[in-house]
């Protein structure tokens, strides 16, 4: 397994991953937000390839004086190829990841899980995340 940057091309690939988990398929927007975060230096985006085919995906940004918070790193998206799941994918991307922002001097990652997926909820408590002191909160528009 290989961990690289992500790259505008992959925008496809990260398409099909996210459309095997989540059964829907993605919109134009959605890979123009692929591609737009490709672009970013400063964020740290991943792919994970096996024999040269994309299987696995983290993307992530910074976020600067966020509600009165030093600035931190979110998890805004992740995905693995439901046929490599558990094979320690989504975990190297994670590292990489983390590697990444500790670098650059960053102590705290954040993001946000459905309170119901608890496979998501288990893959990121072992990689170290716990609750923090946010809340989510939403608000639709009509």
């Amino acid at each position: 397994m290989r961990i690289r940057r992500l790259k505008n091309e992959d925008a496809d690939e990260v398409g099909r991953i996210y459309t095997a988990i989540t059964r829907k398929p993605v919109s134009v927007d959605f890979k123009r937000v692929v591609a737009d975060h490709a672009e970013r230096e400063d964020s740290a985006c991943f792919v994970a390839e096996i024999a040269g085919k994309v299987v696995g995906f983290m993307i992530t940004y910074i976020l600067t004086a966020g509600f009165g918070m030093a600035q931190s790193a979110w998890i805004a998206t992740m995905g693995v190829s439901p046929d490599q799941m558990g094979q320690g994918i989504g975990a190297a991307l994670a590292q990489e990841t983390f590697d990444f922002y500790r670098g650059r001097g960053i102590e705290n990652v954040y993001t946000s899980v459905r309170w119901d997926s608890t496979d998501m909820l288990s893959f990121f408590k072992t990689l170290g995340f716990d609750r923090s002191n946010f809340i989510n909160l939403r608000k639709v528009l009509e």
